[in-house]
């Protein structure tokens, strides 16, 4: 049962990071390249650290994994949300700071 779950989520988070790559390759302007990276990557990356946390259980290297699904929950929103507003600006001729 554990090798199944291992399995869903890592094939999981593989099949999300590879949609985020498609995304990010086919779409036209930067604000839906970056919602595909955004979305698809945290999940994709996330799914894939679950899957190691079962794969290794929930000893302190499980503990580092999820707190490293935290950092990523956290930052990784973050950065995108700066980076699509900088290209904002720079569309826009806004001479805002960031």
């Amino acid at each position: 049962m554990r090798e199944i779950l291992i399995f869903i989520f890592l094939f999981g988070g593989l099949f999300f990071l590879t949609v985020g790559t498609i995304g990010l390759l086919r779409f036209p302007d930067v604000f839906t390249r970056a919602h595909s990276a955004a979305k698809c990557d945290t999940l994709g990356a996330i799914l894939c650290l679950i899957s190691l946390i079962i794969y290794d259980g929930l000893n302190f290297s499980g503990i580092k994994l999820l707190l490293t699904i935290v950092f990523l929950w956290i930052t990784s929103p973050t950065a995108t949300h700066l980076i699509a507003r900088a290209a904002y600006n720079q569309e826009n001729g806004n001479g805002e700071k960031l």
